[in-house]
């Protein structure tokens, strides 16, 4: 039977966890401020376009230097699909497959759309008294600004009254944030996200700390207003995160990969998240898929965890009674752990 037709029979319930991970449905975006409409401007808004774009997709400030990428910085609408303006911005719309396609044949690894999802907590404290800004307020616009400037899905919470009793300083910059963790459940993302942020003499400076699973990154820096402040903190935040999905040249290799429990919505969830590892699907086997992928292990373990699938742990090889037994090891020679093969991994929803 056909792998298409097969897939037909591996719907099962829809009731299982939900993916938190989140595509980012306008990577490919990008909007640069400019002074005026002349052709000069826009032709210096549209390399800057081009090198946000190349940061947002690499983590690397340097990635757009690169003098294989020489003949597309010269004219970068050889991989734009269309350009406007919109108020004091030019809004740029690259060309996905033009532009993977230029920045890997410059040898360039890429981040793909499925990133994890970040709450951010984010406390002002200015002259007039501290804010938590939350979802919805006009003052959180340029968080959500910032966060489509850098790639990266963005959610505030709603900033009630119980979440405003949470989001104090010192829940703020805790090294562990239970307080915080339990208050963003609600949210089910896959990131947290916490900032103080603090007004002195005209200038904005933020502590900024941020938790995937048990993995923390943090950082300060400064800015002339709020805008710039949320634009270098998600900068940094799209750095640090970058490497944890990214395969580089060479670092990748052959793997086969084991999914159980896949019905058709999880089969295209799944394919989304394979899709930059060159997954090519090659069994099926009642909810079980098999594909072979190009990657990282740890990478793909990463990418997969985003959407909440679970490594399963190699089994023991079944013992056939009838045959000799292997004496116990000595000290001398202690016995080995069963251990799944190097280019097999499986996971479960």
């Amino acid at each position: 039977m056909r792998l298409t037709a097969r897939l037909l029979l591996v719907c099962l319930s829809l009731s299982g966890l939900p993916a938190f991970a989140a595509p980012v449905s306008d990577l490919y975006q990008v909007r640069e401020a400019v002074s005026s409409q002349q052709p000069e401007e826009r032709a210096a808004a549209l390399s800057r376009a081009l090198d946000t774009l190349v940061l947002r997709l690499t983590g690397k400030a340097d990635a757009a230097q690169s003098p294989a990428l020489a003949a597309l910085r010269k004219d970068p609408q050889q991989i734009v699909s269309q350009y406007g303006y919109e108020g004091d911005k030019l809004l740029v719309d690259f060309d996905p497959l033009s532009t993977d396609r230029s920045l890997r044949q410059a040898g360039l690894a890429l981040w793909g759309a499925n990133r994890p999802s970040i709450l951010l907590w984010w406390l002002s404290d200015a002259s007039d008294g501290s804010r938590l800004l939350g979802d919805g307020q006009a003052a959180a616009a340029p968080l959500n600004q910032a966060a489509q400037h850098r790639g990266l899905p963005l959610r505030l919470p709603l900033a009630d009254l119980a979440e405003q009793l949470v989001a104090v300083p010192e829940n703020l910059t805790a090294n562990d944030p239970a307080a915080l963790r339990e208050a963003s459940e609600r949210y089910a993302t896959d990131a947290l996200l916490a900032v103080m942020a603090r007004e002195a003499n005209g200038q904005w400076q933020a502590e900024w700390r941020l938790w995937l699973g048990d993995e923390r990154e943090q950082g300060t820096v400064q800015g002339a207003d709020q805008a710039a402040l949320a634009d270098a903190i998600l900068l940094a935040v799209n750095q640090r995160l970058a490497p944890r999905f990214i395969v580089a040249a060479g670092a990748a290799s052959g793997l086969t990969v084991e999914v159980q429990g896949v019905d058709l919505t999880r089969y295209a969830e799944l394919q989304r998240i394979l899709e930059p590892f060159a997954a090519q699907l090659r069994k099926v086997q009642g909810n079980t898929l098999t594909f072979a992928v190009n990657a990282n292990p740890e990478q793909l373990r990463a990418q997969l965890g985003l959407a909440r699938l679970q490594e399963v742990p190699a089994e023991a090889p079944v013992v056939d009674a009838s045959q000799s037994v292997t004496p116990p090891a000595t000290a001398a020679e202690p016995a080995s752990a069963v251990v799944a093969p190097d280019n097999v991994l499986r996971f479960r929803w």
